[in-house]
């Protein structure tokens, strides 16, 4: 019950900070403001950034193969 009390003031706030937004922005610059996006409860799709590939021989070059100069 207090999530629900908790939700329910988040989505009021986040009605007001949209309005407050939405009224000191530039319409040429920006797009309008949704409640959504002020509201922590709200799902946001999930933006993943593709990880980046490198070539691992270079650290086999340089961690397994000094380590193998070193013992000998």
């Amino acid at each position: 019950m207090s999530d629900a009390r908790l939700r329910e003031r988040w989505t009021h706030t986040a009605s007001v900070l949209a309005m407050l937004a939405n009224t000191h922005r530039n319409p040429k610059k920006s797009k309008p403001f949704k409640p959504g996006d002020f509201d922590p409860f709200e799902r946001q799709p999930a933006q993943q950034s593709p990880i980046p590939t490198a070539d691992l021989s270079v650290l086999k070059a340089v961690f397994v193969d000094r380590g193998m100069e070193e013992s000998r």
